[in-house]
């Protein structure tokens, strides 16, 4: 019996379960395209707040091949790997390059964020932004990853309305050698990117980027909806155009949103799928076989801890799914760049471990109950 910390000081008891052995490694799912977003595993020995390049480099990419074992595709130096938050943009490329090698090597499917991130300044022109864009694309690119054309806060900054980003993004899409991925990331993410599109009007915003994706017919694969709005992700994905599909950024509402209804569905390109990867694998492929009400029974009973990871300030639920990461054995230590694991309470922690224990997610519940009761001890919690 483990004494859980919670809001109000007090302790309660929790018996910690035991792992879930009915999900084994299988392929990729067939009838959604399922995207989980990693997060990158600190170098214990150097990370600060000033070493964005203190990355332990096996532990990173051996959480990839266990991504891409269970048969998720791989979204590679976006939001969960820090991106603009202890991950720079030098470190970035080079873990797209290691990442993009490893996809090759085992077969995995990878897609990379392409951003302005390396604009430590601000800058004064949109060319100057999108050449920063141009940079990072032709990096991704180069190593045979799709390119995820991020949300920029140097473009949020400087545009001053729909035409500013409408010209950028045309002309990355221009040079564009294979369909990218457009990424719309809500200020719930990052306050810096509100306002994306040109409006903080959401119906206007929505209108700008169904502009620019009817622009250029060809060039965009798919749209990343990270707006934690289930009504609104639906009422787009049923505006674009054949052969452009909705990826579901939406880490409250995802079942519902990748079984979809009569009028189409969501593929999925989530933060969440990190930690919940072995289930979300076998939720899709169930999927595949029509048998709905067997993927919910999945999927469902997840999101109770997917909304407490991703509970305001959202942008901090990076800290839960490293943590999580650690517990389940897929790292030595709860090490964070740029010290990002001191940004949840540790009641907060305490209840990611009981919701992800109650799924069964941890293969070795024993490691888990360990390495948390350890944690509750240095923070004064005795048992």
């Amino acid at each position: 019996m483990i004494r859980l910390p919670d809001e109000s000081g007090q302790l309660r008891p929790h018996r910690p379960g035991r792992a879930n052995a009915t999900y084994p490694p299988g392929p990729a799912p067939r009838s959604r395209t399922v995207f989980a977003a990693a997060h990158v595993v600190a170098d214990p020995y150097r990370a600060a707040a000033d070493t964005p390049d203190a990355i332990d480099w096996d532990a990173t990419l051996a959480f990839r091949r266990h991504l891409w074992r269970h048969g998720l595709a791989v979204a590679e130096a976006m939001d969960t790997a820090q991106r603009g938050m202890g991950l720079d943009w030098p470190t970035a490329a080079d873990l797209i390059r290691r990442s993009a090698a490893e996809a090759r090597a085992m077969g995995g499917r990878i897609a990379a964020g392409v951003g302005t991130d390396q604009l430590t300044t601000s800058v004064s022109s949109l060319a100057a932004v999108a050449a920063a864009y141009t940079e990072q694309l032709a990096a991704a690119e180069a190593c045979g990853a799709q390119p995820v054309l991020m949300a920029s806060r140097a473009l949020a900054a400087l545009a001053t309305g729909p035409e500013d980003y409408l010209e950028t993004y045309g002309r990355l899409l221009d040079q564009c050698a294979h369909p990218v991925i457009l990424h719309w990331l809500g200020p719930m993410f990052d306050p810096q990117l509100t306002g994306y599109w040109g409006s903080t009007d959401l119906d206007a915003a929505t209108e700008t980027l169904l502009t620019l994706i009817a622009a250029h017919p060809g060039k965009i694969d798919g749209v990343k909806v990270s707006l934690l709005d289930a009504h609104r992700e639906t009422e787009l994905r049923r505006r674009l155009p054949d052969g452009v599909r909705c990826y579901t950024g939406d880490d409250f509402h995802y079942p519902e949103l990748i079984e979809g209804d009569q009028h189409g569905f969501s593929h999925a390109l989530l933060g969440v799928f990190d930690p919940l990867a072995p289930v979300a694998a076998e939720a899709v492929r169930v999927l595949d076989t029509g048998d709905t009400q067997r993927f919910r029974s999945l999927l469902d009973p997840t999101v109770e801890l997917s909304r407490h990871l991703f509970g305001t300030p959202t942008r901090y639920y990076k800290t839960g799914v490293v943590f999580l990461a650690w517990l389940g054995g897929h790292q030595s230590h709860f090490t964070m760049l740029g010290g990002l694991q001191s940004a949840r309470s540790l009641t907060h922690l305490a209840r990611a471990y009981e919701l992800a224990d109650r799924l069964g997610l941890f293969p070795d519940p024993d490691l888990a109950a360990f390495r948390l009761t350890s944690f509750l001890a240095v923070h004064g919690v005795s048992q």
